[in-house]
């Protein structure tokens, strides 16, 4: 393979860059510049180029297979300059057999010498796109292989279960000295049970990874819109004495006490003549019925403007004016309010399991589907056992797709196109 090169730190100016170096000939490039420095032992030296100094540079090198790649690798950590960064990258590309990498290629590179899986190489991705604390702990752990732990556990049991199915098949005519039945139905119960639980919390893994929503619902002038912007702390919508002002959902993301949440802000509810703010008031209703909760603003003495269903917070808005829970012009009662929401959004994010993308939960739901029609089979006592040994196999097929084991090249052109080069 080729030896490949980058800025792995990030572009611009900055006080330290690094530049990774991965490949058969990593090693060899810091002999281009100074002398050999020891593994794993940071180096400061004078990286000297054509008889000119290029910088000053902490050098370290990763001999394989011990390296983030899993191939020798080098890392020169040196001066954030624009300058500096061009003129290491551009000697770089002066030697035999050196290209720059493309974007995912480091990563790339470690799924295929098997230092990383598929799931733990998109819990990096989501590691590096992570905005709050509750994505960075949720990032960090699939990353870490929790996903791969788990399957390689559930793969090991079924394919000893499948073995057991296939032994009754092969010794179909003669009597099998023990009975197998037990310790199958034992095995493929065990999976199913914890991979349902996996699902169950596959739900809320995949809130905490996109965001919550969180719609603010309430009559017209009841001060949506005037709540958005003191939680956004900009003025993300216009406000105004005039019922009927917001006509759009309006959206902010933003991080509510470690949580990724979206605001949407609604047009009030009311029956209207407006055909304009009409259709305002059913995106509004729509949008509220798929956000994740609902904010239902009321006016003392008033009724709620729509049915709260479980978790929704009903409060009453504009303590300034006639009391009540909060106000969002001077701020009273504004803490108590985000602590209630970010309780329910905690509670629901507490309960996360580790399948954090659609293709995670569609790979288990296709092992579930498999497996349940394997204990069918099995509590007919092995009627059909060869049948119960395909579906046990589709079962450990969809587990090895999730890893990266198998089918799953149609998936790399897409995942790594999202990583920066020296990724």
């Amino acid at each position: 393979m080729e030896t490949i090169f980058a800025l792995a730190s990030a572009k611009g100016k900055s006080g330290v860059a690094v530049v990774r170096v991965s490949g058969p000939r990593a090693l060899e490039s810091v002999e281009h510049f100074t002398k050999k420095v020891e593994p794993r032992r940071a180096s400061l030296r004078k990286l000297v180029f054509k008889g000119e100094v290029l910088d000053e540079a902490l050098v370290l090198a990763f001999p394989a297979p011990n390296s983030f790649t899993g191939e020798d690798i080098v890392e020169f950590h040196i001066h954030g300059s624009q300058a500096t960064i061009a003129a290491l990258l551009s000697a770089l590309g002066t030697f035999d057999d050196f290209r720059l990498a493309e974007p995912g290629e480091f990563t790339r590179r470690a799924l295929e010498n098997e230092r990383l899986d598929l799931t733990q190489i998109e819990g990096l991705a989501d590691l590096v796109d992570a905005e709050t604390d509750a994505q960075r702990r949720q990032a960090l752990k699939v990353f870490s292989g929790a996903i791969g732990e788990r399957t390689q556990i559930w793969r090991e049991k079924l394919i000893r279960a499948a073995a057991l199915v296939e032994a009754t098949i092969d010794f179909a005519d003669e009597d099998v000295p023990v009975d197998v039945m037990p310790e199958v139905r034992e095995l493929v119960g065990e999976v199913l049970g914890q991979l349902r639980s996996e699902l169950k919390g596959s739900a809320s893994a995949e809130r905490v990874r996109d965001g919550f929503e969180v719609a603010i619902v309430g009559p017209p002038n009841v001060g949506k819109s005037t709540l958005l912007n003191t939680l956004a702390g900009r003025d993300a919508a216009i406000t105004s004495e005039i019922a009927g002002t917001t006509r759009d959902v309006i959206e902010v993301r933003m991080d509510l006490n470690g949580l990724p949440v979206t605001l949407l802000d609604t047009a009030g509810l009311r029956d209207t003549d407006d055909k304009v703010e009409a259709i305002g008031v059913e995106r509004a209703l729509v949008r509220a019925k798929e956000a994740d909760l609902r904010l239902i603003l009321r006016r003392q003495r008033d009724e709620p403007a729509m049915t709260p269903i479980e978790d929704d917070i009903v409060v009453v808005s504009k303590a300034d004016l006639d009391g009540g829970d909060f106000s969002a012009l001077t701020g009273e009662g504004i803490d108590r309010l985000v602590d209630k929401v970010s309780d329910v959004l905690a509670e629901r994010a507490s309960g996360a399991g580790i399948l954090v993308r659609r293709r995670h939960i569609e790979a288990m739901q296709k092992a579930e589907d498999a497996l349940e029609s394997s204990l069918v089979g099995i509590e007919d006592g092995f009627v059909g056992a060869e049948l119960v040994a395909e579906n046990l196999r589709t079962a450990v097929s969809a587990m090895d797709s999730l890893v990266g084991r198998i089918d799953v090249e149609d998936l790399l052109g897409e995942i790594f196109s999202s990583f920066c080069i020296g990724k």
